[in-house]
């Protein structure tokens, strides 16, 4: 995001954003930058365009598809890493965490934790 203009930002997120509505009747307030790449321009543009950035606290290799992690491995280190608040970034094209994350949810819960949406936390 941060080699973009105002106007291409505004063009990927708001088309972004109109697909989404279209698709599932969701109205998007919240973005994630893509890679965790940002500048004071694109932090600025999105803000204008009503959306509140929101990063991650946890995140490990899954996105490349290529170079999955064993499902063993993938559960290690995922729940080798909960912790109180966190913000966890799955890829969703990750076969592996497709497999996991039934197992993954009841973990955690297990653990004592609860699962919110970012709303809940204002």
């Amino acid at each position: 995001m941060p080699s973009l203009s105002e106007e291409q930002i505004n063009k990927e997120v708001m088309d972004l954003h109109k697909a989404i509505y279209e698709k599932f009747n969701y109205e998007m307030k919240y973005i994630r930058p893509p890679m965790g790449e940002f500048s004071e321009k694109s932090i600025n543009t999105t803000n204008s365009l009503g959306y509140k950035t929101v990063m991650w606290s946890f995140a490990y290799q899954d996105w490349n598809e290529d170079k999955q992690p064993s499902e063993l491995d993938a559960k290690k280190k995922i729940l080798d890493n909960v912790h109180n608040g966190e913000i966890m970034l799955l890829h969703g094209n990750s076969k592996t965490n497709t497999n996991i994350l039934g197992d993954i949810i009841k973990e955690i819960k297990n653990m004592g934790y609860e699962f919110k949406s970012l709303d809940e936390f204002k």
